[in-house]
C-alpha cells in the first residue's frame, strides 16, 4: 500500500508543504523547533500554568477557601480563560489532611448530586428498608462523615466545575449542606467554578441566602497583550525551547488580536501556526502565517471579524459615536430652526395688529372731529336763520297785533333737519301769517 494521503492528493495540484503536513502527525513539529513536547496542548496540564497576576490571585482565593472557616468560594471567568487549569494546580497544593470531592459534570438533580458527592468522598449510604436510598439517607450519611472527619482533624472541600449549569434547587441543596457547623467553622467548604453567568445567577432573590455565604470571589479576566507574549514564551520554555522563539513581534501582536487574550484560543492558534511553519520548512512564524492558521482553526466569519478583534470593535465604536454626534447636531439645528420659525410666526399677527391700531385710532379721531365740526356748523346755521327770520317780521301793526300774536303762538317752531350725508343742516322755512 502507498502512503495514506497519496491517493487523496493524487490527480490535483499540491501546494508546497501540503504533502509533508499530511504525512506526519502534529507532534512531529516539536522536534523541528527543538522542543521536547507539544507546547500548546489544550489539555489542562498544570505544568504549563502561566502564573500571571490574575492567575496568582485566583489560586490564592482557592487556597483561602481551604484554610478559611468554610462557606462558598466563587471563581468565574470567560470560556477558555484557564479556570480548570488553576483548579488542577490547586489540587496539587491541597494539604494532606484535606479531603477533596471534585464534580466536573454538575448538570444533575439534587439526589444525583448527593450521590456523586458521597461517591467522591467514598461514603457508604445505607437505604432504610427495601427501597433505594433517598435524599435524606444521603444527607444523613454525609453529615455523619463530616462530623467524624472533623473530629479527626481533617477538612473537607467540595469543588464543582461548570457550576453555571446548576439549577436553583440544587444550589439551595448545597446551601443546606453548609448548615452543619461547629462553634468555630463550617464542616464543608464548597468551591464553585463557572462562567460569568454564575455571578448573574447569584443575584437572584431566591439565592440571596447562598450569596451571603460567599466568603471569597474572583473573576479571571483574559490576558493583556504583554501577558499574551509572556504566555507564549512561558509555554515554549516549559516545552524545552532555549533559543529564540519562532514567533516574531508582528505575529505575537496578531495572535493577541485574533484570540483576545484567551489562553485556550492562544493555544489553538499557536499550535496550528507552528504546524504550518513545519509543513513549509520554515523556522519562523510571521503575521501572514498566523492569519492563515486562524482561517484554518477558527470559523471563517470569526476570523474576518477577528481582524477587528480589538481594532474593528474600536472602529465600530468610533463610527457609532461619530454618527450619534452628527445625528444630535442635526436634531439640535432642526429644533433651533423650528423654534425660530415658531417665534416668527407668533410675532407676525402681533405686529400686524400693532400696525393697524394707530390707523384705526387716527380714523376714529378724524371721524370724531368731522362729527364735531358738523354739529358746530349746524348750530351756527340755525342761529343765523332764526335771527334773519325775526328781522323780516313787521314791527307789529296796531290793528293786527292780537291776530299776529295769536298766529305767532299757533305757528310751529322752526325745526332743523340733519342729513347724514351732509355735514350742514337745513332749516325749515317759517310760516308767515297772511296779511289782510
Amino acid at each position: 500500500m502507498g502512503r495514506p494521503d497519496a491517493g487523496r492528493l493524487e490527480g490535483r495540484k499540491v501546494r508546497p508543504g501540503q504533502l509533508r503536513r499530511a504525512q506526519y502527525p502534529r507532534a512531529m513539529y516539536a522536534a523541528h523547533f527543538g522542543l521536547k513536547r507539544e507546547p500548546f496542548s489544550i489539555a489542562p496540564d498544570p505544568r504549563y500554568l502561566f502564573m500571571s497576576e490574575r492567575h496568582r490571585e485566583a489560586l490564592a482565593h482557592l487556597l483561602y477557601g481551604v484554610r478559611g472557616g468554610g462557606g462558598f468560594v466563587l471563581l468565574t471567568g470567560e470560556i477558555g480563560a484557564g479556570k480548570t487549569t488553576v483548579c488542577r494546580c490547586f489540587l496539587e497544593q491541597v494539604p494532606k489532611r484535606c479531603n477533596v470531592a471534585y464534580i466536573f459534570n454538575p448538570k444533575l438533580t439534587a439526589l444525583e448530586l448527593l450521590q456523586s458527592i458521597c461517591e467522591e468522598f467514598r461514603i457508604e449510604v445505607h437505604a432504610r428498608g427495601s427501597s433505594s436510598a433517598t435524599l435524606k439517607d444521603h444527607v444523613d450519611a454525609l453529615n455523619e462523615y463530616l462530623l467524624r472527619t472533623h473530629a479527626a482533624g481533617q477538612n473537607n472541600v467540595l469543588i464543582i466545575d461548570e457550576a453555571q449549569n446548576l439549577s436553583i434547587d440544587v444550589l439551595e441543596q448545597l446551601r443546606l449542606l453548609t448548615n452543619l457547623e461547629t462553634n468555630e467553622r463550617k464542616l464543608l467548604q464548597i468551591i464553585l467554578i463557572g462562567q460569568p453567568e454564575l455571578r448573574d445567577m447569584l443575584l437572584k432573590p431566591e439565592l440571596e441566602q447562598l450569596a451571603q455565604r460567599v466568603v471569597a470571589r474572583f473573576h479571571l479576566d483574559p490576558l493583556a497583550e504583554e501577558e499574551t507574549a509572556h504566555y507564549i514564551k512561558h509555554r515554549l520554555s516549559v516545552a524545552g525551547m532555549n533559543g529564540l522563539i519562532p514567533f516574531d513581534r508582528e505575529a505575537r501582536h496578531r495572535i493577541h488580536e485574533l484570540t483576545r487574550g484567551v489562553p485556550r484560543r492562544i493555544n489553538l492558534l499557536c499550535d496550528r501556526a507552528l504546524l504550518g511553519a513545519y509543513a513549509s520548512g520554515r523556522q519562523r512564524v510571521d503575521r501572514s502565517m498566523v492569519e492563515k492558521a486562524a482561517r484554518e482553526v477558527f470559523d471563517t466569519r470569526g476570523s474576518r471579524g477577528a481582524w477587528g478583534g480589538s481594532r474593528r470593535r474600536t472602529l465600530l465604536v468610533a463610527a457609532g459615536v461619530a454618527l450619534g454626534a452628527m445625528a444630535l447636531a442635526a436634531a439640535t439645528l432642526w429644533f433651533t430652526g423650528a423654534q425660530r420659525r415658531s417665534a416668527a410666526t407668533e410675532r407676525a399677527p402681533v405686529a400686524a395688529s400693532g400696525a393697524a391700531s394707530p390707523l384705526a385710532a387716527a380714523s376714529a379721531a378724524a371721524s370724531g372731529a368731522a362729527a364735531a365740526s358738523a354739529a358746530s356748523a349746524a348750530t351756527t346755521s340755525a342761529t343765523t336763520s332764526a335771527a334773519s327770520g325775526a328781522a323780516t317780521l313787521p314791527a307789529a301793526a296796531p290793528s293786527a297785533a292780537p291776530g299776529a300774536a295769536h298766529a305767532a303762538t299757533a305757528a310751529p317752531a322752526p325745526t332743523r333737519t340733519a342729513n347724514a350725508s351732509s355735514p350742514t343742516a337745513r332749516v325749515a322755512p317759517v310760516a308767515r301769517p297772511a296779511s289782510r
